[in-house]
C-alpha cells in the first residue's frame, strides 16, 4: 500500500494555512463547521458541489426522542438491539440524549420538520423502532431541507471557506500528528498547513454495481485516513437496504431509494406468487431491521423469475402519497410507476456502511488532530447494523461535539513539511474498467450472503488489483479515487473474512 498518491514538489505548489480543515459538505461536515469557534479559519472541501453528498439524498429523516410517549431508554434500546449488541453503549447514550437539542438548534436555523396542524412535531415510525420517532421535512426530503439550511447558515460565516471541485488526495501526517493536506483544486495542486483535520467525506457505496450512494462516494476519507496510520474499525458490516428502485439501467450507477417509510405506512412486500414472504420470517414482517429484509428479498429474488419483489403502496390514496412521498412518488412516476395504483419494484441495494475510522466520542481518531465524522466514522453508535434514521442523528450530535472539542483544544502547531518524492511509473491502466472489475468483485464475493470460499476469491483478486496499482502512477482524480475504493474493498473483505460468524448486517452462509 503507498503511502502517499498525489504527485507533488513542495517547492513547486502554492501553500496556504487553516486553523480547521473539513473534507466533505454533507450534514456532518457543515454542521460542524457552524459550530467552529468563529476566531478560527476554516477551509471546507468538496470534490464537486456542495449538494453532492448522501445528506442530500436522505429521504428517511431524522430519530430523535420528541414525543411524550417515548423515552431514551426505549431509542436506545432500539439501537442496541438493531446494532446486534456490538454497539458501544457510551455512543449510543450520546446520541439519544444529545439528539433533541440538535433537533431544537436546526429547527432555530430554519429547517420546516413537518408540524401537525397544532404546531407539533410530527412523527413517524420506521424499521426496528417501536415508537414513533422519525422527524421529516417535506415527507420525504428531509436531508435536503436540513443540507439547504445548514449551507445557508455557513456560507454567512466569515471564517469559513467553501472550496467546490476541491479534490482531497493526501493527509501529511509528521510523528503521528496532522500537519497538511493535499488538495487538487482550480487544476493544480494545492497544500493547505493545518492541524486540524475533520474527515466527513461520507461512504463507499461506489464499490459495489448497486447503491444509493451518490458518484462521489468512493471512500476517499477512509482510504486516505488509513494510508495516514488511522485505525478502521468494524468494516465487514455494509447494510444493504432492502429497497432500491428496480430498473435494468441501475446497474453500476445510483439507484434511486424507495425509503424505508413506505413499510412505515403499511407498504407490503409481494413475490412472483403474491405473497407475503415476511410474514412468518420475522415478528415485525416489513418492519424488522434492513438486515433481515434485505436477506430474505434477496433469497425470494434468487428462487423466482422476476429479478425484484414487489412493494404496494396501494391502500394509500393519491392524495395522501403525492403530500406524504412527494419525492418518491414523482421520480416513480418518472419512471412510469403510478405508486397509488401499481406496485413499485425493489431490490436489495448497499446504502451504508457501519465501520469506518475508528474515533473516541469527540471525534478524535488515534492520530493526532484527525477527525472522523458521519458516515466515514466509526464512533461506536450503529454496531453491526444502523437503526434507520440514526445517521443523521450521528452527524449532527458528532459534527457538534467535534467542533467543540477543537474549540477548546485548540493549538497551532507550526511543522516543517516534507514530502516524498513518488516514483513515477506508466499509468496505462483502463480506470473504468477497472472499477467496473472492482463493482463485480465486491457484489460477487463480498454481498449480502458470504462464505469462506467466495471470501478467499475476493480477497485474491483485490490483492492482485492493488499490487498492480502500487506498481501505477496515480495521475488522475479518477485514478485516485480508484485506488481509494480498492483500498476500502480490500478493508472489507478481510474483516468479512475474519469474522466467521454472522452477525448484524454481516451474514455468513457458512456460520462455523
Amino acid at each position: 500500500m503507498k503511502r502517499y498518491l498525489a504527485d507533488i514538489d513542495l517547492s513547486k505548489v502554492e501553500i496556504l494555512n487553516c486553523d480547521v480543515a473539513i473534507i466533505g459538505s454533507g450534514i456532518a461536515g457543515l454542521y460542524a463547521a457552524y459550530h467552529l469557534d468563529r476566531k478560527l479559519n476554516c477551509s471546507l472541501f468538496t470534490k464537486q458541489e456542495l449538494d453532492d453528498s448522501s445528506s442530500t439524498l436522505a429521504q428517511g429523516g431524522i430519530a430523535a426522542v420528541t414525543e411524550k410517549a417515548d423515552r431514551i431508554e426505549y431509542h436506545s434500546s432500539d439501537t442496541i438491539t438493531a446494532g446486534a449488541g456490538l454497539s458501544d453503549k457510551n455512543a449510543v447514550r450520546v446520541i439519544v440524549e444529545e439528539g433533541p437539542g440538535d433537533i431544537e438548534e436546526l429547527i432555530k436555523l430554519g429547517v420546516n420538520f413537518d408540524m401537525d396542524k397544532k404546531g407539533h412535531l410530527m412523527t413517524a415510525q420506521e424499521g426496528g423502532h417501536g415508537m414513533r420517532r422519525i422527524l421529516r421535512c417535506g415527507g420525504d426530503a428531509t436531508g435536503a431541507e436540513i443540507v439547504e439550511k445548514l449551507k445557508i447558515a455557513v456560507s454567512k460565516l466569515e471564517n469559513v471557506e467553501l472550496c467546490k471541485d476541491a479534490f482531497v488526495a493526501d493527509i501529511m501526517t509528521k510523528d503521528n500528528e496532522v500537519c497538511a493536506l493535499i488538495v487538487h483544486k482550480d487544476n493544480k495542486w494545492v497544500v493547505y498547513k493545518t492541524c486540524n483535520v475533520i474527515i466527513a467525506a461520507g461512504g463507499i457505496g461506489q464499490i459495489y454495481r448497486y447503491t444509493t450512494n451518490p458518484t462521489v462516494a468512493t471512500g476517499d476519507g477512509i482510504a486516505m485516513a488509513k494510508r495516514a496510520g488511522a485505525k478502521l474499525n468494524h468494516m465487514e458490516f455494509v447494510q444493504f437496504h432492502p429497497t432500491g428502485f428496480y430498473t435494468k439501467e441501475n446497474r453500476n450507477r445510483r439507484c434511486f431509494l424507495i425509503s424505508e417509510a413506505l413499510r412505515g405506512e403499511g407498504g407490503k412486500l409481494f413475490n412472483d406468487a403474491d405473497e407475503r414472504f415476511m410474514i412468518g420470517r420475522h415478528e415485525l414482517a416489513e418492519l424488522a431491521p434492513r438486515d433481515i429484509v434485505s436477506r430474505e428479498i434477496y433469497r425470494e429474488i434468487k428462487s423466482q423469475k422476476s429479478p425484484f419483489i414487489k412493494l404496494d403502496i396501494t391502500h394509500h390514496s393519491k392524495k395522501f402519497l403525492k403530500k406524504r412521498f412527494p419525492t418518491i412518488y414523482k421520480a416513480c412516476l418518472d419512471k412510469g410507476i403510478n405508486i397509488s395504483e401499481q406496485c413499485i419494484p425493489v431490490g436489495p441495494v448497499q446504502h451504508y456502511i457501519m465501520g469506518g475510522i475508528k474515533t473516541d466520542l469527540d471525534g478524535l481518531s488515534n492520530i493526532i488532530g484527525l477527525f472522523a465524522i458521519g458516515e466515514a466514522a466509526n464512533t461506536g453508535v450503529h454496531g453491526a447494523n444502523r437503526l434507520a434514521s440514526n445517521s443523521t442523528l450521528e452527524c449532527v450530535v458528532f459534527g457538534r461535539r467535534c467542533a467543540n472539542y477543537i474549540n477548546i483544544n485548540f493549538k497551532n502547531n507550526d511543522f516543517k513539511l516534507c514530502y516524498p518524492k513518488i516514483k513515477k511509473t506508466k499509468s496505462n491502466l483502463d480506470i473504468e474498467h477497472e472499477i467496473i472489475e472492482l463493482k463485480g468483485i465486491m457484489v460477487k464475493y463480498c454481498g449480502i450472503l458470504r462464505n469462506e470460499y467466495y471470501l478467499k476469491l475476493g480477497i485474491k483478486h483485490i490483492n492482485k488489483l492493488l499490487e498492480k496499482l502500487d506498481n501505477t502512477t496515480q495521475n488522475t482524480r479518477r485514478s485516485i479515487e480508484l485506488y481509494n475504493m480498492v483500498m476500502v474493498a480490500h478493508s472489507i473483505l478481510t474483516g468479512a473474512f475474519e469474522r466467521n460468524k454472522s452477525l448484524g448486517s454481516h451474514f455468513r452462509e457458512d456460520e462455523i
